[in-house]
């Protein structure tokens, strides 16, 4: 992440998970960030990663028991754009995503 020349993404379904969470009381320290989560994004040098029908489809079709709407759409975006991920959760290397962390 501290390299310069990287390109670093977050995906539009962090948003959706954040302001889900603040909706439903269980991120209220993050009201701030999700009224203006691009804004902030782009402040950070983030790049957007959007959510496409190809993202959409293959987080549908995604083999397996993990149920977690958020990461099934994070797992298909790193499948699909051959990127890393930085999480902690191990269930990500049991659909072939690069894990950091």
């Amino acid at each position: 992440m501290a390299e310069s020349s990287n390109v670093l993404l977050v995906s539009a379904a962090s948003a959706w998970e954040i302001a889900t969470k603040v909706r439903l009381g269980k991120l209220p320290t993050a009201e701030e960030l999700a009224a203006d989560f691009q804004g902030f994004m782009l402040r950070e040098g983030f790049t957007i990663l959007d959510i496409t029908a190809n993202h959409a489809t293959r987080a549908g079709l995604l083999p397996g028991p993990h149920k977690d709407p958020f990461d099934r759409m994070l797992i298909s975006q790193a499948q699909a754009e051959s990127v890393p991920i930085i999480t902690s959760e191990r269930v990500f290397e049991a659909y072939g995503v690069r894990r950091i962390w």
